[in-house]
């Protein structure tokens, strides 16, 4: 590692009274410890750039067994945790900073499961040796010298934005088989291009990630789907053949286009959706944290067309119904990746959803389609506008032009009806209380198939004064069978 490089990571390092305090007690007492994996990685990005000089996730390594970590934390740690020390790792917080300590590892994995067989080693370099790419092998020193320690030319292809492992990439994922998922997230996260024998190993090995838990896999995706442009990642993710074992509804949308051309190339048409709804998003002032629900919605809100195909006459295609279909399989999907419930109920709402504007014409939509638009989208209606929008992907300009206006035209509708009429809380204009007490009744089933008549009748008609409202319920109670 060049001479200048090695003076600014130990400057990165040294802006840490953390890391200082940590490494003095170690070496006292006669131990290694260094900052190692993706603190020193992000360390190095940060030289040069206007990014916080301080690691953010500290990692550190040392040849100090997990008992005796745990007795030179007493000294320095407020406060340590141990639920990873079976495989060597302490947890602490020093000073107000988190950081998990481990010792130097030299396992061996059985190929049938992710788990290693924990074996303590006593080299830095073969350490380094068993981490997933060479980017993440690298370590500094938190002795007096701040010795930095790049065996496998990490920085050379942190510069070149390269991604190799530092062993045979076959071993590696064979090992570890999550780190294959690790690679298609690191394309999104750093801006890495795997290098060729690493993309040949995901496409060998990918029927291994069958070994990783649902839970693992969906962590990874998110992560991915969060950066800043996960679009290539995705594709690397879909032409290895990892998307066919975990989310195969993706690949499937490489549906082959017929020779009429007659239908978009979904796949591509789904990844400029997510890539034009993250435009959205950075445009509107009131997100600040990347929004899963809505990169979700937009990968997969088409996910219904592969199953709803038809060939018509004079060689169209239709994909009537897909929304329908879509959200039946975003539900089964995302419930079998783990995603929290509200999570998977708000994406196939979008994806249910995602369709209804077309029916909007060029604004024939009554009052009380708007109403109803507005009120099945709930709290949804922010993300479904951006889906909506991301939704055009046309190259014809003109076309492009008209169906923005268009949504702009029903955006402008519903402000004015929802300044009108609080359209964010369309509740009927009779309470329970009031039915039970005009009808006479006592609470249950026919209290709420009043109230949900009223409502309906709410949407449709906008909102009634008292003596409408009691006027219809009576019609109503005295129509029924």
């Amino acid at each position: 590692m060049p001479p200048a490089v090695q003076e600014t990571v130990r400057e990165l390092v040294d802006v840490s009274p953390v890391l200082t305090r940590v490494g003095e007690h170690f070496t006292r007492a006669g131990f290694e410890v260094h900052l190692v994996g993706g603190s020193v990685r992000d360390a190095l990005l940060a030289a040069g750039s206007d990014a916080p000089r301080t690691p953010g996730d500290l990692d550190l390594t040392t040849d100090a067994h997990p008992e005796q970590v745990l007795d030179l934390l007493r000294g320095v740690a407020s406060s340590t945790w141990n639920t990873g020390i079976a495989f060597g790792t302490v947890g602490a917080e020093v000073s107000g900073v988190r950081l998990e300590i481990t010792t130097f590892r030299a396992d061996r994995y059985d190929r049938e499961s992710r788990n290693p067989e924990v074996a303590w080693g006593s080299s830095l370099v073969d350490d380094l040796s068993r981490r997933d790419f060479t980017v993440n092998a690298m370590a500094v020193s938190l002795g007096p010298d701040r010795t930095v320690t790049d065996p496998y030319g990490g920085l050379g292809d942190l510069l070149a934005r390269r991604l190799r492992t530092p062993g045979a990439a076959v071993d590696s994922f064979a090992d570890d088989p999550l780190r294959m998922l690790r690679a298609v997230r690191f394309v999104a996260q750093l801006g890495l291009t795997p290098d060729d024998d690493v993309v040949e190993a995901m496409t060998s090995l990918a029927g291994e990630l069958a070994r990783i838990t649902p839970e693992r896999v969906q962590v990874e995706l998110s992560k991915t789907l969060l950066q800043d442009s996960p679009r290539a990642a995705l594709e690397l993710f879909v032409s290895t053949g990892l998307a066919d074992v975990v989310l195969p509804e993706l690949a499937a949308l490489r549906m082959e286009i017929d020779e009429h051309h007659q239908h978009k190339d979904v796949y591509s048409h789904s990844l400029t959706v997510l890539d034009q709804a993250i435009e959205l998003e950075r445009a509107d002032g009131t997100v600040t944290e990347p929004d899963l629900v809505l990169r979700l919605a937009a990968l997969l809100h088409d996910i219904g067309k592969p199953a709803t195909r038809r060939h018509e006459p004079r060689g169209r295609v239709s994909f009537h119904h897909h929304e329908v279909v879509g959200a039946k399989l975003v539900r089964k999907r995302l419930a079998a990746l783990r995603y929290p419930k509200d999570v998977t109920e708000a994406v196939a709402r979008l994806t249910f959803l995602h369709l209804r504007f077309h029916g909007y014409g060029r604004g024939e939509w009554t009052d009380s389609a708007v109403r109803r638009y507005v009120t099945d989208a709930g709290d949804l209606l922010p993300r479904l506008h951006k889906l909506v929008r991301s939704d055009c992907t046309t190259r014809n300009k003109r076309r492009a032009a008209a169906l923005s206006a268009t949504y702009d035209s029903l955006e402008q509708r519903i402000a004015e009806l929802t300044a009108a009429e609080d359209l964010a809380r369309v509740r009927p204009d009779l309470d329970g209380n009031a039915i039970m007490e005009i009808l006479g009744i006592p609470p249950g089933r026919e209290v709420g198939e009043a109230w949900k008549h009223l409502k309906e009748l709410r949407l449709e008609r906008g909102p009634l004064d008292r003596d409408e409202a009691e006027a219809e319920l009576r019609a109503w109670w005295a129509a029924r069978p």
